[in-house]
């Protein structure tokens, strides 16, 4: 089993969704023996915003200069390395009410016709099904317990929706919101997503459900 460790967080060691992430990925691994794992960090290794010269998978047009072919080669490369991956672990902050433009930036490169999904005359159909995604949620205040803060965010449902999109039904979120309400609120919070974290590290990935 592959598992993808992701983490998206500009705060360094004082991140909260990095400490979800690594608590997720050490259950999963305690959990599941043998579990290979590859990490990719967004904010050390930043993946650049679509731009022109990016867009050679959605054109379907050949490279024409090395700054495409590089971009080209960019896109390829992360979309293969999610693709590959059984189990998908990311962290994912709240900032602004939604992720981090590091982690948009990356599903910008894996949302590639004919590789995560394909259009048919029913509409968009999901390519990367089979897997499972864990996204270790963070957030200063709380936003799941009311109509008005659940409107506000665009993290979880994003999340959620992009997913989806590619065919994951798989997709589990450990949540951690509140952390910025003070010691005892964030302590409460991290109690709670290491009950999420042992939840989700104890049931069977999707690959094995389709086994």
């Amino acid at each position: 089993m592959k598992l993808l460790h992701i983490d998206s967080s500009v705060t360094g060691d004082q991140s909260v969704s990095r400490e979800l992430t690594a608590r997720t990925v050490a259950a999963w691994v305690a959990a599941h023996p043998g579990t290979q794992v590859e990490r990719l960090d967004l904010a050390a290794d930043v993946v650049p915003h679509l731009g022109a010269d990016a867009l050679g998978f959605r054109t379907g047009q050949a490279a024409a200069t090395e700054t495409q072919r590089s971009e080209n080669a960019l896109s390829e490369k992360l979309v293969s390395q999610f693709l590959a991956a059984d189990v998908v672990v990311i962290g994912a902050p709240l900032y602004n009410f939604t992720v981090p433009t590091q982690l948009k930036a990356w599903i910008d490169r894996l949302a590639q016709a004919g590789r995560t999904f394909k259009y048919t005359d029913k509409g968009a159909v999901g390519l990367a099904g089979g897997k499972t995604v864990i996204v270790g949620l963070s957030r200063g205040g709380v936003y799941s317990t009311s109509e008005g803060g659940r409107a506000m965010e665009h993290q979880e449902s994003y999340l959620q929706t992009i997913f989806g999109f590619m065919g994951i039904t798989d997709v589990r979120f450990v949540r951690a919101e509140g952390v910025g309400l003070g010691p005892e609120a964030k302590a409460k919070a991290m109690e709670a997503a290491e009950g999420d974290i042992r939840t989700h590290a104890a049931n069977q990935p999707a690959v094995a459900l389709a086994a």
